[in-house]
């Protein structure tokens, strides 16, 4: 398969071309024929033009690159080797949405073909993609499973807005739905992923490699928010206790903040609703989702405490919020938290204008139902900065200052400016 796909006498297709699905694409397609596939031609017609829609990639990421882009589910037949990379979100009661994933396999299982390979890059549970995506392409396709086409799992482990941690300085796990699949999975990836390739002993094994690196990132955060709840009421900074606890070799780094996006916020929610179904209940999985989905509630409760206390008017009163992606320098706004923040103050009738130089005013329109402000024209009563973006690490006081009443409350989510602030009532968590 990997000498046929480097001579270009078969095919490979990405299904998904977003954060994840774009960069393989591309990296693949500097060394093979590479059929690109997106349900959303808008973005196809923008990646054509050399165009990231995710803001990730820079024009020239697409030069030398043999790719095809195409809406039509039909031009995956061209293709002999499958990466499904779509998004694998949760619906309003955080259980798992599979829609995506599950149209993506319907897609692919009516182009398989026999001796075709499919491999998941999207995050699932265990058993996700032998127990619920091989019967929809046996069903589609009219083939064997193992027999007639292979399949196997090679999670996603790009990092948004890192520049350093690409797709092919991250070591690539990789299985397959046999030894033979799992090898010449590892042969293809290999030839482009220079960091190496860790070959898991089983599809299960992998998804479940994939869905424990964000669990244990989310459990060690809401230590650290819960951390930030107790101390707050003990007057102590947070990040000062956090930055004199490691000087300690071994104390591992980790601190309170907003966590959402489309991977720590949601990926512990696969293997709670598959722990649910096999009948256990998991508690410290649930207990640190429930703490980091309250901390916006907790951020805007706190801010109108504060504002209070410094003798502000609350009906009526003016809030900056700065930031409203997921995280910093990234443009996604996929299950970002600032909108629990925006919300809770909203429903203390206070005007809340938000900024940001990355996130498109009309995504947050159609997603949360609030927009951007083109520029800062407001005497605010509290300055929240809630994603640290480069732009903003470079602001001091006086400008801060500049934009707020005198008995403005400044708010440091995440504790960047916490030895910049001397003259201003300063909180963070």
């Amino acid at each position: 398969m990997l000498k046929e796909l480097l001579a270009k006498e078969k095919k490979l297709s990405v299904i998904g071309l977003g954060y994840v699905g774009l960069p393989i694409a591309l990296e693949f397609a500097r060394k093979m024929s590479v059929i690109g596939f997106d349900i959303k031609e808008d973005r196809v017609e923008l990646m054509r033009q050399g165009i990231d829609p995710s803001n990730e990639l820079e024009a020239e990421a697409f030069d030398g690159c043999d790719i095809v882009y195409t809406s039509n589910a039909a031009d995956l037949k061209e293709a002999n080797f499958h990466v499904v990379a779509v998004p694998t979100p949760i619906n309003n009661h955080n259980l798992p949405d599979l829609r995506p994933l599950l149209g993506a396999t319907r897609a692919v299982g009516k182009a398989l073909k026999k001796g075709d390979y499919v491999v998941f890059e999207s995050t699932v549970y265990p058993g996700c993609t032998e127990d619920d995506c091989v019967p929809i392409l046996e069903a589609e396709s009219g083939l064997k499973f193992n027999i007639d086409f292979k399949v196997g799992f090679s999670p996603e482990r790009i990092n948004p807005g890192d520049k350093e941690h690409t797709l092919t300085k991250i070591l690539k796990i990789v299985s397959g739905s046999d030894d033979e699949s799992a090898q010449v999975i590892e042969d293809i990836y290999a030839s482009i992923i220079t960091a190496g390739i860790h070959k898991a002993s089983s599809i299960k094994v992998a998804e479940a490699a994939k869905i424990i690196e964000n669990t244990q990132r989310d459990v060690n955060i809401a230590l650290m928010n819960e951390l930030s709840l107790i101390f707050d009421r003990m007057d102590i900074n947070t990040f000062e206790v956090l930055e004199a606890a490691g000087t300690k070799w071994n104390f591992l780094r980790f601190f309170p903040g907003l966590v959402g996006g489309h991977c720590i916020g949601v990926d512990p929610y696969y293997l709670t609703y598959k722990a649910n179904e096999l009948g256990y209940h998991s508690k410290i999985i649930t207990g640190g989702r429930f703490i980091n989905d309250s901390m916006g509630g907790y951020v805007a409760k706190t801010v109108v405490k504060k504002m209070i206390s410094n003798g502000n008017k609350i009906n009526g009163a003016k809030v900056l919020i700065m930031g409203a992606t997921f995280k910093e320098n990234v443009s996604d706004i996929r299950n970002s938290k600032v909108a629990d923040v925006v919300n809770e103050l909203k429903s203390f009738s206070i005007h809340v204008d938000v900024v940001d130089p990355h996130a498109s005013s009309d995504e947050l329109m159609h997603e949360y139902g609030y927009d951007l402000i083109d520029e800062i024209k407001e005497k605010y009563n509290s300055v929240i900065v809630a994603v640290n973006h480069d732009e903003y690490a470079q602001l001091d006081e006086d400008y801060f200052k500049s934009i707020m009443v005198d008995e403005g409350v400044f708010v440091d989510v995440k504790g960047i400016f916490r030895d910049k602030i001397k003259e201003l009532t300063y909180w963070s968590l």
